[in-house]
């Protein structure tokens, strides 16, 4: 069973931290694996699906379909470092995590969370590219540039990231070992400590507002500028063709970005007024539902990944 913090105890750091889970929710909370369970399976199938056609496919080694790739390898990594965890929490009951591996989580889950973040902003600007400049885009969009991009987002990533688990590890004191939440989150953790936190607050905030910002800026930016090239077309056909192209892209913003929001305000403005147990799900939503969306998505409407899919699953049925 957690310990019940009391209300003036002090403990030194601790070997261990204790999840809870979902607090309020007891014994119920198992019946949630009913849901998360599903959709860590459809993020491992769906993305080492697309990573595997993607890869043993040549004429997919293009620019929009190598972005897919990194896209589908980092959902894959954002909800392996949460939902095996999760799931122990859930089914088994609150469960302790070490506290270096804690930290270990916070870093991947954040870090990662940036680097998708990035991705569908580079996956946007592609796309503003392809539709505004047709003919020069072989020549401006090349596998070195989208490579360069994408290491540029995965290293600004870990630079600003690594602060999140350091100034964790500066404090020696908390007020309890138990976290009520279902994965090591950062804020859940500074919690617990006993000190000046004002810094991990600040910056937090600071890494939000500047990472979501620009990409959701740079996105929003991309599409005024598809826009524009769409509405420039001659024919209404035409105009559907180019924003049909986006319409898997666009899907995915929304999946990543809405929850994402909808958490980060409740998290933020709504402490006081939405129940602790809605923050945590919503938190958890967040980072599994993109993984399992994405593939579905990519695989139902980018026409080359499904003709790729129907023709291994018609040869492997044929053999």
């Amino acid at each position: 069973m957690a310990e019940a913090p009391q209300p003036n105890s002090t403990f030194p750091r601790p070997v261990f931290f204790i999840l809870t889970g979902i607090p309020g929710l007891g014994g119920a909370q198992a019946w949630l694996t009913l849901v998360f369970a599903p959709m860590y399976l459809l993020a491992l199938l769906g993305n080492g699906a697309l990573l595997l056609v993607v890869q043993g496919d040549s004429t997919l080694h293009q620019p929009m379909f190598l972005l897919l790739a990194m896209l589908a390898a980092t959902d894959l990594g954002l909800a392996t470092s949460i939902a095996p965890g999760l799931l122990a929490v859930l089914w088994l009951g609150p469960r302790p995590v070490p506290y270096t591996a804690c930290l270990v989580q916070m870093f991947f889950v954040h870090t990662l969370t940036a680097v998708e973040s990035g991705v569908l902003f580079t996956m946007a600007c592609d796309r503003a590219v392809a539709i505004g400049r047709p003919l020069h885009y072989p020549i401006l969009v090349t596998k070195a540039r989208v490579g360069c991009a994408v290491l540029a987002h995965a290293l600004k990533a870990l630079v600003i990231c690594v602060p999140f688990p350091l100034l964790v590890a500066r404090f020696e004191h908390f007020r309890a070992k138990t976290i009520d939440h279902a994965y090591c989150e950062h804020m859940a953790v500074v919690e617990l400590v006993i000190g000046n936190t004002r810094a991990n607050n600040l910056y937090g905030l600071a890494i939000s507002l500047a990472v979501s910002g620009v990409d959701i800026l740079g996105i929003a930016g991309s599409y005024g500028l598809i826009a524009h090239a769409v509405l420039r077309l001659p024919t209404r056909e035409a105009r559907a063709k180019a924003f049909g192209t986006c319409s898997s892209h666009i899907c995915v913003i929304l999946a990543f970005y809405v929850p994402g929001l909808f958490s980060y305000l409740t998290h933020r403005f709504g402490r006081h007024t939405v129940p602790k147990p809605v923050h945590i799900l919503l938190s958890n939503i967040y980072l599994l539902l993109p993984p399992a969306l994405n593939p579905l998505i990519y695989g139902v409407r980018t026409k080359q990944i499904r003709d790729r899919f129907l023709e291994t699953f018609t040869f492997r049925k044929g053999g």
